[in-house]
């Protein structure tokens, strides 16, 4: 027998989203209202469609501060886009190799990785790798290798374009349509990120939720001017991404607010929580997408790429009047 209000088994079945409403129903749980806003944001997730880009999109992620989940939100995003479809190429150009790691991509040193392709031995094609949990995304990763490439192509005429050519070569003679190529820059201002730069249309900052996070912000807009300005007219800021982001506190939805105020086209409604299970996944050699795929994490990296993939024809236009004007 069943008791009041409560459902019959043998005769209807409720949704997990349901069973959660109807034990909290009436309460005020903290707990309660989170567990159900998951459960019904990863239904939705499940009934949506990523549409593709007309042409590839090619992106930088970019910010000089470490520590704002700038290799996160790059391997997040690419797993998350690769989940719902879309062929990604993901470029690891940190000699850190965070990105390689958390998408299972051998990067020891010696092993054939972008420090091979920057200095014209190896082709993208020749040192890519498929990432074990995506058959869609591809991987070229950098070793600590890569520390060295500043200096030794540092007095090559076109040390800023070595990226951008093997980039270009690899487009126009793959086999395969990327629909995404994503760059994963080092924290800081050198060489490596310049050559990003040169290499794409669009730069993506992703942006931590607390005061610090705005104070280099201008010399990031400032670099990417120069950029803009001598090497690559048609770049394009296209996106911010605001990264642990605690909605209980007024200083994220204050950071959140003031980047919104100033960059309100650009800044991803989407904004990616304070989790554990983000922090974890790496030490898995995964993405969260693939490592906790029900869990806020993964649910706010998905939303955001089907953001990112759903502005893709603006932000296309925006790149071709750029080239115009140019």
């Amino acid at each position: 027998m069943t008791g009041p209000g409560e459902p019959d088994n043998l005769t209807s079945m409720e949704s997990a989203t349901d069973t959660i409403k109807r034990i909290f129903k009436g309460s005020n749980s903290p707990v309660g209202a989170q567990i159900a806003d998951e459960s019904s944001r990863y239904k939705a997730l499940e009934r949506a469609v990523c549409p593709k880009p007309a042409q590839t999109r090619l992106i930088a992620v970019a910010n000089q501060k470490g520590g704002v989940g700038k290799t996160t939100s790059a391997v997040n995003l690419s797993a998350a886009l690769a989940h719902f479809g879309c062929r990604v190429l993901l470029i690891d150009m940190d000699p850190q190799g965070n990105a390689s790691t958390a998408l299972g991509a051998p990067h020891a040193s010696g092993q054939p990785s972008v420090y091979d392709v920057i200095e014209g031995r190896k082709s993208i094609a020749e040192v890519k790798t498929t990432c074990p949990d995506f058959e869609k995304l591809d991987v070229v990763p950098a070793s600590i290798d890569l520390s060295g490439a500043e200096l030794e192509v540092a007095d090559m005429a076109d040390r800023n374009s070595l990226l951008k050519n093997a980039v270009d070569e690899f487009l126009e003679t793959s086999e395969e349509h990327y629909d995404y190529v994503i760059i994963d820059c080092p924290p800081s201002l050198g060489l490596l990120v310049i050559n990003a730069m040169c290499a794409v249309h669009e730069m993506l900052i992703p942006i931590q939720a607390e005061y610090y996070a705005l104070e280099g912000l201008g010399q990031l807009i400032n670099t990417i001017g120069l950029v803009q300005e001598h090497y690559n007219p048609s770049l394009l800021v296209s996106t911010m991404l605001i990264t642990m982001y605690d909605k209980r506190t007024l200083l994220s939805r204050e950071v959140h607010g003031e980047v919104k105020k100033h960059y309100p086209t650009i800044v991803l409604d989407t904004t990616i929580p304070r989790t554990v299970k983000i922090s974890e996944a790496p030490s898995f050699n995964q993405s969260v997408i693939s490592y906790d795929p029900k869990g806020m994490g993964a649910i706010a990296y998905c939303e955001a790429a089907l953001e990112l993939s759903r502005r893709s024809e603006t932000v296309l236009q925006a790149i071709d009047a750029r080239r115009n004007e140019n």
